[in-house]
């Protein structure tokens, strides 16, 4: 599974620092809207990890936000993109999320990790790694997709079970790329969550307007999302 995703994300590199910023809908103008709004507008003096930190753009947030920062993601490419971004400004490396996180503990305020989750089969590990390496009463914020999207659109017989799931996108740089990632169902990502952390927030987000001035040509999808939940997002606190 871990050669897969790196796979998949080694080809998305390019597509993720030239495109993803203005020309995904689901990126640009429906999860980061929805997560910014879940972050103080003033980070001054506070220590954030971006925890799966792709072509950096959240890293790039955090700086602009006042924050002391560091991120990570599997991928070389992608850190080297993030890099590219943000320069000296943040503390960047690779690193697998399955291992155990490369910090010592209550270093953090906040640790985000958006669209990730769902690439990591247990959660259990990394929860307590997260927990460890924020503060007390820290913010953990992620994003994953939504259980009720992928038992649809993907015609899961079960929607009780946590199984592998493979898609296949079309990207402008990259072609056609397998991605492959697991479900579960709401009740895992919520007991999962509250077994570590005390829940804050649930947000099923819905598009910004912005989404079908930029990009009328996907007005199908816009519309979907606007009345199907695509992503989920899970706020919580370290107690």
């Amino acid at each position: 599974m871990k050669e897969r995703v790196l796979e998949a994300y080694t080809k998305l590199a390019k597509d993720y620092e030239l495109h993803t910023d203005s020309d995904s809908g689901a990126n640009a103008y429906y999860e980061r809207p929805a997560m910014l709004e879940l972050l103080p507008t003033d980070m001054s003096g506070l220590h954030a990890l971006d925890a799966g930190c792709a072509a950096g753009w959240y890293t790039e947030k955090f700086v602009s936000r006042g924050a002391s920062v560091s991120a990570i993601d599997f991928s070389p490419d992608m850190v080297e993109a993030a890099k590219r971004r943000v320069g000296s400004q943040a503390e960047i490396q690779v690193h697998d999320l399955n291992e155990p996180l490369p910090y010592g503990a209550n270093k953090f305020d906040f640790v985000l990790s958006s669209l990730t989750l769902h690439y990591i089969e247990d959660w259990d590990p990394l929860f307590r790694e997260f927990q460890r390496v924020l503060k007390p009463g820290g913010t953990l914020l992620f994003s994953v997709h939504h259980p009720f999207m992928d038992f649809t659109v993907f015609k899961r017989p079960d929607y009780f079970v946590r199984e592998l799931l493979v898609d296949r996108w079309t990207k402008k740089e990259a072609g056609s790329v397998e991605v492959t990632f697991f479900r579960r169902p709401l009740q895992e990502i919520v007991n999962m969550t509250s077994s570590w952390f005390v829940l804050d927030q649930l947000v099923e987000p819905r598009p910004v307007p912005e989404f079908l001035e930029r990009l009328p040509e996907s007005a199908d999808f816009y519309q979907r999302i606007l009345h199907h939940p695509h992503f989920l997002i899970v706020k919580a606190h370290r107690p």
